[in-house]
């Protein structure tokens, strides 16, 4: 599957009727104001509710612990991304070595969550670029990667965060993203299609070439799925 190219703040839409219009997620003002001790005592109380809303009976030893898990899941772990706190430290080294052709860092796992229905998506990204005198320690890409995806998303503007966070940090407009992953919100749910990709992409700088483009891809198609 080729994926389509997306560029920041272009709206885009899809059948779910959701606009684009920034790659900044959407938070209130007031979004730190709280402690995470507070927001898992109230996730945690509202939660309850909801399973009891369902029926469930919380007495049960295998349930009564779980508004408290979920809680402290969604705080600690599974959206820790929109905490601000919880961004990687990056620290660029000088290009001694005159590096320039692209760096391609491949098949970095991320786990995210659809804004929709808070239900999973995971895949594969493959991050590229051209050194403007800088380079960046590998596993740090895979941090961003991880950062931006821990927090609601939705595929478009995960892809494009990670490419300005990059761009950012890097001084350099010659960035490369490409995102592949599943749904669950479409396999486990709705139309229930379990065999279904998505894939986004965001190009800039020397990527607008297309032989530059193509060399980046072709490694990216040969190597992604072995």
């Amino acid at each position: 599957m080729k994926p389509k190219e997306i560029l920041s703040n272009t709206p885009l839409t899809d059948d779910d009727d959701h606009n684009l219009f920034s790659y900044e997620t959407p938070l209130r003002p007031d979004a730190f104001e709280k402690d995470d001790d507070l927001k898992i005592e109230l996730i945690e109380k509202h939660f309850r509710e909801i399973m009891h809303v369902l029926g469930m009976d919380l007495s049960d030893d295998s349930l009564k612990g779980t508004p408290r898990r979920v809680a402290k899941m969604y705080v600690k772990e599974v959206f820790s991304g929109l905490n601000p706190l919880s961004k990687p430290n990056s620290k660029l080294f000088d290009n001694k070595y005159n590096y320039d052709q692209m760096l391609v860092e491949k098949d970095i796992t991320f786990y995210s969550h659809c804004e929709h229905h808070f239900v999973p998506i995971y895949g594969k990204a493959h991050v590229a670029y051209f050194s403007s005198g800088k380079v960046i320690g590998l596993s740090k890409i895979n941090r961003i990667v991880q950062y931006f995806s821990k927090r609601p998303q939705v595929q478009e503007r995960l892809t494009v965060q990670i490419a300005e966070e990059l761009k950012k940090l890097l001084s350099t407009e010659d960035i490369a993203v490409v995102m592949d992953a599943k749904h669950m919100c479409v396999s486990s749910r709705g139309v229930g299609d379990t065999n279904s990709q998505t894939g986004t992409a965001h190009f800039s700088g020397k990527f607008n070439d297309q032989s530059v483009r193509s060399e980046f891809l072709n490694y990216v198609n040969s190597s992604a799925s072995k």
